[in-house]
């Protein structure tokens, strides 16, 4: 980056971009709270929700990635400014060197002057060899001097110009940073409205949830990608989001995923989905497997334990069902799928997964 693109950093067109976005930004804090009392119990709106959460959080990071940016160029910006002035001071010291002959042959002038009898003897062609050095000295003085003062003026007029781009440099990201801090501060307050309001969705749901201005953090979608921190099966209960069907629980974005599927499912067949497990701590995958060999992951390697796997009941444990037919058909609508490797071996019709990049349903 050059001084000379510093100079001409487009203030206006950052302030245009961070205003355009910031109203972005409010427009949809307002639309995403607007209708958020409205049919929580319509599986598609509580979806909607969720992934309106997970978009806020993306706009968040993007934002505060392109600031943190911005700071990085203005820092390396800064520090090319510096060198440049550093090289300006270095110029300065030349001139310096280029001045003290000249003030030498001041210095001898005035020892040695040219008197009247000098400058007559030398129009006369009478002078001697001293006379003639002296007026040469004194001829190649006011060479040394001009170009001094040359050197003086190009350099005044370079430091003026790196104060000025300095000045407009700084200016211009101070404005940048400020738009954009208030930009972020601006997609701040949309993902935690959303928040708010998807945990006040969950709660007219059935879900049980502890404060609930604040959003439980076990059933944020944001935080979901935590829960990835800890190993399978010792995931904390802080960290999980409990489901309708009491006792049983799952990481947020697979626990509201299957809140959405269970609606819908409630609507078709009169009643929510019968659950007879979904995550497993290390203790409880040691107990089955030593219980169930042969039908149990080994512990610490099953999807129960990262909080992305249920078993069902109520009819989808049988094998083509209505019930099995249906969440195989509309399953995957909501992240939720019947593994490849359940249909063979072991085969386990009751078994069904959560994949983030399947769900589709809006």
């Amino acid at each position: 980056m050059t001084m000379a693109s510093l100079a001409s950093v487009p203030v206006a067109g950052h302030a245009q971009a961070a205003e355009q976005t910031g109203q972005r930004a409010q427009r949809a804090v307002t639309q995403a709270t607007s209708g958020a009392g409205a049919e929580t119990g319509d599986p598609k709106n509580l979806t909607e929700l969720r992934k309106e959460a997970q978009r806020s959080a993306q706009e968040l990071e993007d934002a505060t990635r392109a600031l943190e940016k911005r700071r990085s160029e203005f820092a390396g910006a800064e520090k090319e400014l510096k060198e440049k002035l550093r090289a300006l001071e270095v110029a300065e010291r030349q001139l310096a060197q280029v001045r003290q002959p000249v003030s030498r042959l001041a210095e001898m002038l005035y020892q040695q002057p040219v008197g009247a009898d000098g400058a007559a003897s030398f129009m006369a062609g009478d002078s001697d060899s001293d006379t003639l050095r002296t007026l040469a000295m004194v001829n190649h003085m006011v060479t040394v001097r001009q170009h001094a003062v040359e050197e003086t003026s190009t350099l005044t007029l370079h430091t003026q110009r790196l104060a000025a781009e300095a000045q407009e440099m700084r200016a211009a990201n101070l404005l940048a940073e400020a738009q954009m801090a208030a930009e972020i501060d601006l997609l701040r307050k949309k993902s935690d409205k959303v928040v708010k309001s998807l945990t006040q969705a969950l709660v007219k749901l059935g879900i049980k949830i502890d404060k609930v201005e604040k959003a439980a953090l076990g059933c944020n979608p944001l935080r979901a990608a935590t829960a990835n921190d800890y190993p399978n099966g010792l995931i904390p209960t802080s960290m999980l989001c409990p489901l309708q069907q009491k006792g049983h629980s799952l990481r947020a974005d697979a626990a509201i995923a299957f809140v959405s599927l269970n609606e819908a499912y409630r609507r078709q067949f009169g009643r929510p989905i019968c659950v007879t497990d979904a995550y497993r701590n290390l203790a409880e995958q040691q107990s089955i497997y030593y219980r169930r060999p042969g039908f149990a992951a080994v512990p610490g390697k099953s999807n129960h334990g990262l909080g992305l796997a249920v078993d069902l009941c109520g009819g989808v444990e049988r094998f083509r069902s209505a019930e099995f037919n249906w969440l195989e058909k509309y399953g995957k609508k909501y992240g939720w799928y019947h593994p490849d490797w359940a249909y063979r071996s072991p085969f386990e019709p009751w078994h069904w997964e959560y994949d983030p990049k399947i769900d589709s349903v809006v």
